[in-house]
């Protein structure tokens, strides 16, 4: 089992920035993709950006350029710099990460509890 957990969020004013920061537990062995999701009030869990484990990106288009996924420390981490921040921004967000093993795909998802970002004007 891999715990995840997000630090980062807090409350902003419009058009700042926030990195929300998603530590594993152990190394990712069987990597296959990570990424953030988020859930505003009264709203369905959305996928914000996600990495596979190539390196390739993708993102919401309503976010698209304002905020860059990464992975570091030998996939340990996963990063989502958050500029030029909205109102509509605001959501509990959750990284995830799916996890197989090398020799067989049997995929497994782990979450994080979830971390507070606000946007204010």
């Amino acid at each position: 089992q891999v715990q995840l957990v997000e630090s980062g969020g807090g409350w902003v004013q419009a058009g700042g920035s926030l990195r929300l920061s998603c530590a594993a537990s152990r190394s990712i062995l069987g990597f296959v993709s990570m990424g953030w999701y988020r859930q505003a009030p009264g709203k369905q869990r959305e996928l914000v950006a996600s990495i596979l484990s190539g390196g390739r990106t993708s993102y919401l288009d309503s976010v698209k350029g304002r905020f860059t996924i990464s992975a570091a420390n030998a996939k340990n981490t996963i990063d989502l710099q958050m500029n030029s921040l909205k109102p509509e921004d605001t959501g509990v967000y959750y990284c995830n990460a799916e996890i197989s093993p090398v020799l067989e795909y049997k995929p497994a998802y782990y979450w994080g509890q979830g971390t507070q970002v606000t946007v204010s004007s």
